[in-house]
């Protein structure tokens, strides 16, 4: 595309603030904050003998950061009750995996379409935090939740369609990607 002798490339940019996060298998909670989604590939530096000028790098297992999102606290307990279910299941030490979900992260351009989602595989929360209260203040009380999770699958110009509770692996031990 060309336009006054520039050259389009037609991307469309969002800004950080146009995303939802659905879980429990449907988009039941306004976020203010998503923080943390990344992926580390862990690797090794090598030098060869002679060779002075390269070296060779190993790569090694992905690591995943843990994700936080925070909203205002309401009377939907959503948090709370996914991970208390995981802190009861383990007090009897029985397997949480009936807890784990793939969780969808979405992203959208200011048209309100869908630019990419991010799904958390296999995801688990392991921290809450109730918000900090204060009488003199008049802020909105965020709740966090804390969540790690074991791959990342990213899509773009699609998503969504709710977050699924996952309640086997496959044969290789891992929950499916879709």
């Amino acid at each position: 595309m060309s336009r006054n002798g520039t050259t389009e490339f037609g991307l469309d940019f969002v800004t950080a603030n146009r995303f939802y996060v659905e879980i429990e298998s449907s988009l039941s909670a306004a976020f203010t904050e998503c923080q943390g989604l990344g992926v580390q590939i862990q690797h090794e530096s090598i030098s060869e003998g002679g060779v002075n000028d390269q070296q060779r790098i190993l790569l090694g297992q992905p690591k995943f950061s843990e994700v936080t999102l925070k909203r205002g606290i309401t009377n939907d307990l959503v948090f709370w009750n996914w991970i208390n279910a995981v802190l009861e299941q383990r007090n009897q030490g029985t397997a949480i995996q009936q807890h784990r979900r793939n969780i969808n992260i979405l992203v959208f351009n200011q048209a309100g379409e869908t630019m990419q989602c991010w799904t958390l595989i296999g995801a688990v929360p392991t921290g809450w935090k109730a918000p900090a209260l204060s009488a003199d203040s008049n802020g909105v009380a965020i709740e966090e939740l804390t969540l790690v999770y074991e791959g990342l699958k990213i899509v773009a110009n699609q998503g969504g369609g709710g977050a699924t509770i996952l309640n086997s692996r496959d044969q290789s031990g891992y929950f499916a990607s879709n």
